[in-house]
């Protein structure tokens, strides 16, 4: 399937799920006493973005032969979990950044103190809306917050980060090291988006185990392709500061095996995800977010 082929199927399963996703993100965070908190927050949820993590979720439950809307509320919070780490993220005490989808980041807007609460307020957020899922089987929704808690916490998403900060300091490390740093920062979050998709579907264990180790690959081939993109693209194109990584001397696929090589790694990680997923009953929409996601350029 070409680059425009892929485009035009991605389209066309954002036009029927981000309304799904956009119905809840609208009145979350509205009223309350801490509106210039709500405010921060919204700021950060709102900015757009490719929604790729819920939107995975979704796929996941769609490929086992369920219908999307079981995993909503999964979805939505993995966007909480996400949003939050990115407004982290750009913190000045982590990378320093002030531009997130083209716009201004919330530390900017709002100030750094406010930026962390928002941060801490989207976090908590995410575990309430998935334990107050009344339509899920009270057993599959503690078993979906405990994916999301393990791979956005210590063992995860948090400790890729500190991982990632700790390698600026570092004057080298090998390419096993670097898989240590994605599988963690990027890849936990991705893979627990496939398999909290499955687990809120109530997947066979087969399906569940397939969806999983797709995410693992596709979490690498993700990051790999961030690395890219970092290196040869625009900051207008990507609507955040390219060539961070190489300003802050951090170790990146193109840095240790070349722009071809990383390619190539990409391609490895993207086939192996494509692999794993032949096997789901409805894999075809998954199977085409894969491909997307290796040639995005954003």
């Amino acid at each position: 399937m070409n680059p425009a082929a892929l485009q035009l199927h991605v389209k066309a399963d954002l036009d029927r799920l981000l309304p799904l996703l956009d119905s809840h993100f609208a009145g979350r965070f509205k009223g309350g006493e801490a509106a210039k908190l709500a405010g921060a927050i919204r700021h950060s949820l709102e900015a757009g973005g490719k929604r790729v993590r819920p939107v995975l979720c979704l796929l996941a439950a769609e490929s086992t032969g369920a219908s999307p809307e079981c995993a909503l509320n999964g979805a939505v919070a993995l966007e909480f979990i996400h949003t939050y780490s990115l407004i982290h993220d750009d913190l000045p005490a982590m990378d320093d950044d002030d531009l997130r989808r083209g716009k201004p980041t919330c530390h900017v807007v709002f100030g750094e103190a406010h930026a962390i609460l928002a941060g801490d307020g989207l976090q908590a957020e995410a575990f309430n809306i998935m334990a107050e899922d009344g339509s899920v089987a009270p057993s599959l929704r503690i078993e979906a917050i405990s994916l999301l808690a393990e791979a956005s916490g210590w063992k995860g998403m948090v400790g890729g980060q500190a991982l990632d900060l700790e390698g600026e300091a570092l004057a080298s490390y090998g390419l096993d090291h670097l898989k240590t740093i994605h599988r963690l920062k990027t890849g936990a979050l991705i893979r627990a988006s496939l398999e909290i998709g499955a687990v809120l579907a109530g997947a066979e264990p087969t399906q569940r185990e397939a969806l999983r180790e797709a995410g693992s690959a596709l979490g690498l081939a993700f990051q790999i392709q961030d690395d890219i993109l970092d290196a040869t693209s625009d900051g207008a194109t990507l609507g955040k500061r390219a060539g961070k990584d190489v300003g802050r001397g951090k170790i990146t696929y193109p840095a240790l095996l070349g722009l071809d090589g990383a390619r190539r790694a990409l391609v490895e990680a993207t086939e192996k995800a494509l692999w794993h997923l032949q096997s789901l009953p409805k894999p075809a929409s998954l199977a085409t977010w894969a491909r997307y996601l290796a040639v995005r350029n954003t």
